[in-house]
């Protein structure tokens, strides 16, 4: 089978297709034959080796949304589930012909739900929910959402809508963007390419901003504190800026909050929620109330191309590998 690695930090040239063994499960775990793979924006900085926050050791080899059919199980893995459609987030080896996942979580993939959708449910779906949930929206807030046209980001538009925000303001860098972000919801849309983008965001939410979801961290940060209301708050869950960014004491103590989300973290701390929140999003995609928009479909082989349409942040929406 093909599987993709890298065996030196730099661009996207440095991803290597190779061919190895279909790998055994372990304890715990099955084997599933890809479909669709989702590729990640973060493994363009791990694959690059940038900075102390994106780095990883080699060999390397990118994360991935695996959307596919069981075809083997471990020890202690039920034998029905042999055969069935699952989405699951892969790490190591995502980008493979053959992948090996955590039968643990497991995302069972509804009929009839596409495989641009089921890519959406192993952490793209709940990450966006999570930070939702997370900065506790409550009907008629105004949210922001950072980086709206991404794959989190399309989806954090929709579902703060469905959670019932009053005003969703998207932000994007480009004309294109700003559409595809008013086309998935969005109220106001603003170019944070542009230097007067928080005066924007405040003629839009005079009042302030109740919720911030922001992947990008540093400056965009500390520029979207100031924009937040009071009893406000920015939920953190990402630094694809690759700078973590600071809020001074001065900031906290006007009424303003920070809270960080990881998917992995919430997994370990609340598994029943989380597992609860896979299967509410599979409901959503099922009956149509979210929509996954899908940039490219590129084979296994040309995982180059898929990383440099991440890293220049021309997608709109989703990027996918089939092998």
């Amino acid at each position: 089978m093909r599987r993709v690695r890298y065996y030196e930090y730099g661009g996207p040239e440095v991803l290597k297709v190779e061919e190895v063994a279909v790998p055994t499960p372990g304890e715990g775990q099955v084997l599933v034959r890809a479909e669709t793979i989702g590729a990640n924006f973060v493994d363009t900085k791990f694959r690059r080796g940038a900075g102390t926050i994106f780095q990883r050791p080699l060999p390397g080899s990118p994360t991935g949304d695996v959307v596919g059919t069981v075809e083997a199980v471990g020890a202690g893995v039920d034998a029905a589930t042999v055969g069935r459609r699952v989405a699951a987030l892969v790490d190591p080896d995502a980008f493979a012909d053959f992948v090996v996942a955590d039968a643990a979580w497991l995302a069972e993939v509804p009929a009839g739900v596409s495989d641009a959708d089921a890519s959406m449910l192993s952490s793209a779906g709940p990450t966006a929910l999570g930070t939702i949930r997370t900065g506790r929206i409550t009907a008629g807030e105004t949210v922001l959402v950072h980086a709206a046209a991404g794959a989190i980001g399309h989806l954090a538009v929709q579902l703060a809508k469905l959670e019932g925000a009053g005003t969703v303001i998207a932000t994007a860098g480009s004309p294109a963007k700003l559409d595809f972000a008013r086309e998935h919801g969005a109220d106001v849309t603003v170019d944070y390419t542009a230097e007067d983008w928080p005066d924007q965001v405040r003629a839009a939410a005079p009042g302030g901003v109740d919720v911030v979801l922001d992947s990008i961290s540093g400056e965009t940060r500390r520029r979207s504190f100031g924009l937040l209301a009071p009893f406000g708050r920015v939920v953190a869950y990402g630094a694809a800026s690759g700078e973590l960014g600071s809020i001074s004491v001065t900031d906290l103590i006007m009424l303003r909050s920070v809270v960080g989300f990881s998917l992995l973290a919430y997994r370990a701390a609340a598994p029943e929620r989380a597992a609860a929140e896979v299967a509410e999003l599979a409901g959503h995609f099922a009956a149509g109330r979210l929509r996954t928009s899908v940039h490219t479909r590129l084979p296994l082989a040309e995982v180059a191309a898929a990383h440099r349409v991440l890293e220049t942040r021309e997608n709109l929406g989703r990027v996918l590998l089939v092998p």
